[in-house]
């Protein structure tokens, strides 16, 4: 589907690279022609990670907190620096706990809206300001999560998760007029290193709330995000693609009784 070259000459930034789903989309964009920056909080593991996604092309990692106008700024520096400019903004970086939600604190509500909605937001705004906009171009993909019907047991990330969504429809017309396309892709439950905060009890039954009967791998949602992020869906957007197994639609809804 994916030819070798379809993403030669692009410009990638994949925020939270240092693992897991960000690691295999920086990996799979950088197999397919791209240069690609990394970027993540912790600076020893995300310079190894970059060590090793070089294997497959021309990698580069900045430290960054999402959170930070100031950091996001350089991040954007070294992005011009480094690449030249930018193409493309995958916003994947973010975080959560598992709670209810009469159990969250305000400081825990508010870490988690920072980071999953406020981040995303500002990223997309500076990187937007500082390349897409002035080049008339550019393909913004969030990665998101499984919020079709809510998200009891982690109501924080869903209301955040959800206002990424409305933020993405939102700028997917404001700048339409710039050429820039925003999509979003909305992962279930995916086999990766983010499953080990959560109990084993609860990941037994989130496998079985799912139609397939797996988990999802963090390669199908990096082969989404390609797709929406290539030419194959040049008149896309302010859209979400689920990679949930058909969990959204099923009977079932993942709780932690």
């Amino acid at each position: 589907m994916f030819a070798p070259d379809l993403f030669k000459g692009t410009r990638a930034l994949v925020t939270g690279g240092r693992s897991g789903i960000g690691y295999a989309i920086a990996q799979r964009l950088l197999e397919h022609g791209a240069r690609v920056l990394i970027a993540s909080r912790k600076e020893e593991a995300l310079l190894e990670a970059a060590g090793t996604l070089s294997a497959f092309g021309e990698c580069h990692a900045q430290p960054c907190d999402i959170r930070d106008s100031a950091a996001i700024e350089n991040l954007a520096d070294t992005a011009a620096a480094k690449l030249g400019g930018l193409d493309l903004l995958v916003n994947n970086a973010g975080g959560q706990f598992p709670s209810y939600a009469e159990a969250i604190s305000e400081k825990g509500w508010n870490a988690v809206v920072n980071n999953n909605l406020n981040g995303t937001f500002l990223m997309t705004q500076a990187m937007a300001k500082r390349f897409f906009i002035p080049s008339k171009s550019g393909v913004v993909v969030n990665i998101i999560a499984d919020i079709f019907r809510g998200f009891p047991g982690m109501a924080h990330t869903g209301a955040a998760r959800a206002g990424v969504e409305n933020l993405s429809m939102s700028l997917a017309i404001e700048w339409a007029r710039y050429n820039i396309r925003i999509n979003n892709v909305a992962p279930g439950v995916i086999d990766s290193s983010g499953l080990g905060q959560y109990p084993p009890d609860f990941v037994d039954r989130a496998r079985k709330a799912i139609p397939f009967g797996r988990f999802g791998s963090v390669d199908e949602v990096a082969w989404a995000t390609l797709f929406l992020a290539s030419p194959m869906a040049a008149f896309t957007t302010g859209e979400t693609l689920y990679v949930d197994g058909g969990r959204r639609l099923s009977g079932d809804i993942m709780t932690f009784e």
